[in-house]
């Protein structure tokens, strides 16, 4: 019974991976396997592992303290337009990377909403597409509902009666905050704040659209592969991508289990 899926997983995901191991420790590099520590000791390289790093740490952060409280109030009242406004927030899960980059060119592209009301107000564009910046607001964009349906559906599994315990032993709302949802919560907190992570180190269509300056890891291997057909190179920063994103996966898996674990 486990024969489908094991060969499916040994031919698209262990096969490849393995391939791309040897290929980044191949001659093209002229380094053997020297040339992934090239990647963490090379200022090129290494400042587009730490950008994307950060970046990623920055989005997952962000998404969970906002779609966090979101999340929770949406699972906790009713109220006229609710369908309407979960169906809205939960809209960019259906925009591909492209899309999304775009619609951060349209707010702070040099055409954009913003560069008007700057140029209209103060006579300069103001801009932030095509960077960092753009890269971010375009990664918190498509992060959000992911936090937000996750947060909803642990929070309904939550047993109210311990929030309403803590209120009659005198808890206000912040403790009965810190002591009693975030605690109960946590799990799905720090698996959604994972897959956020792992989703903005390795996304490529919205940071190739807002520009190909930007310095991050996906945009490094393209160059890497595209323009200078170092294919060895390219393999040892995706084996590195990979692995980053791989633990912290494992990291979170594990985190979320001992917080249930304890809980239970």
């Amino acid at each position: 019974m486990l024969a489908p899926a094991l060969g499916f997983f040994l031919a698209f995901w262990l096969l490849p991976f393995v391939r791309l191991i040897v290929m980044g420790a191949g001659p093209d590099n002229n380094t053997g396997i020297a040339g992934y520590w090239m990647v963490l000791t090379h200022e090129q390289y290494l400042s587009s592992l730490m950008s994307t790093l950060l970046l990623s740490i920055a989005v997952s952060v962000s998404a969970v303290l906002i779609a966090g409280f979101c999340g929770y109030f949406l699972a906790r009242h009713q109220f006229p337009g609710k369908s309407w406004l979960l169906s809205m927030l939960t809209f960019p899960l259906a925009f591909p990377g492209v899309v999304v980059g775009f619609l951060v060119i349209m707010l702070g592209g040099r055409q954009g909403a913003l560069a008007q009301l700057s140029l209209w107000a103060t006579g300069e564009r103001w801009t932030f597409a095509y960077s960092l910046t753009g890269l971010f607001v375009g990664y918190l964009y498509f992060s959000i509902p992911r936090v937000i349906m996750t947060v909803m559906a642990a929070c309904e599994k939550m047993d109210t009666s311990l929030e309403e315990a803590a209120r009659s032993l005198g808890a206000n709302t912040r403790q009965v905050v810190v002591d009693v949802i975030i605690p109960a919560i946590r799990p799905a907190l720090i698996s959604t704040g994972a897959i956020c992570f792992a989703t903005s180190m390795g996304a490529f269509g919205t940071v190739f659209t807002l520009g190909t300056r930007i310095n991050v890891v996906p945009i490094a291997i393209y160059g890497e592969f595209t323009n200078y057909a170092n294919f060895a190179m390219a393999a040892a920063l995706s084996v590195i991508l990979g692995l980053v994103t791989w633990i912290s996966l494992f990291f979170a898996r594990r985190l979320s289990g001992e917080y249930v674990g304890g809980g239970a």
